[in-house]
């Protein structure tokens, strides 16, 4: 979808701006690479993903949404476990 390229590019360049949006400081985004990550078996891709550079820190899921869709939060949480 273009909308995921675009968001992928935003948050590739502005490394800090999840940090933002979360009200955290934006020093928290060092130490953490900005990827994107396909789970072949079931064919989903997450928008992009925060990994942390130690396992102290958490991993952050970026999965942008503009349309309702009722079971949005299930099928996150649900992408994220598989």
């Amino acid at each position: 979808m273009h909308t995921d390229t675009i968001f992928y590019q935003i948050f590739l360049t502005f490394h800090t701006l999840l940090f933002e949006l979360l009200g955290q400081p934006t020093e928290n985004a060092q130490g953490y690479n900005f990827t994107s990550v396909e789970v072949k078996e079931k064919a989903f891709r997450f928008d992009g993903i925060f990994m942390p550079d130690t396992v102290e820190k958490p991993i952050y899921f970026v999965e942008v949404q503009f349309q309702p869709k009722p079971e949005f939060y299930w099928e996150l949480i649900t992408e994220i476990n598989i």
